[in-house]
């Protein structure tokens, strides 16, 4: 039975992972964003260190279900297949609309505070792919409203694993 869990896992894992290139996203693109947040703290960490960590966060399921709505939500904008007025919210990125961004706690969270705090920060300074996928998304035919957070959110998450696995090497 526990090889089935984890084989279905690594399958969920590796959707997550097509998806996310499908859509223009690279682990190293993410991995440049959370090697910015972590370098001035950390000064021998090594891209080869974030991608790791982001492939530790793309491993728990809770990352894997958000990629897999939130990257659906916004094809189906796309392809103007959402009700009124939801299609026109989420095609719009509505800066009143918020589930973007609900969606994506349920990654940050799992690293307590500063993974909170992180999002927050490259939400706001939308660094790297984030920044290039928010242009994106306002193109005609173009929806990045929720891959835009949950990059964000992955980056947020592998810099506070970096932080929290850091801190204790420290002790």
């Amino acid at each position: 039975m526990g090889i089935n869990i984890i084989n279905a896992n690594n399958k969920m894992k590796q959707i997550s992972k097509d998806l996310l290139v499908e859509r223009g996203v690279s682990i190293e693109a993410i991995a440049q964003i959370v090697y910015d947040l972590q370098i001035k703290y950390i000064p021998k960490i090594t891209i080869e260190d974030c991608k790791d960590a982001i492939e530790r966060v793309l491993d728990k399921r809770e990352v894997q279900n958000a990629i897999l709505t939130g990257i659906e939500l916004d094809k189906l904008a796309e392809e103007n297949k959402l009700s009124q007025p939801l299609e026109t919210l989420i095609n719009s990125d509505h800066p009143l609309y918020g589930i973007d961004e609900i969606l994506v706690l349920s990654i940050v969270n799992v690293y307590g505070s500063i993974g909170f705090t992180n999002f927050g920060y490259v939400d706001k300074l939308k660094p790297g792919i984030i920044g290039k996928l928010d242009e994106e998304g306002k193109q005609p035919n173009k929806c990045n409203t929720f891959l835009d957070d949950i990059i964000g959110a992955i980056a947020a998450a592998a810099a506070s694993s970096i932080a929290h696995n850091f801190e204790d090497d420290k002790e």
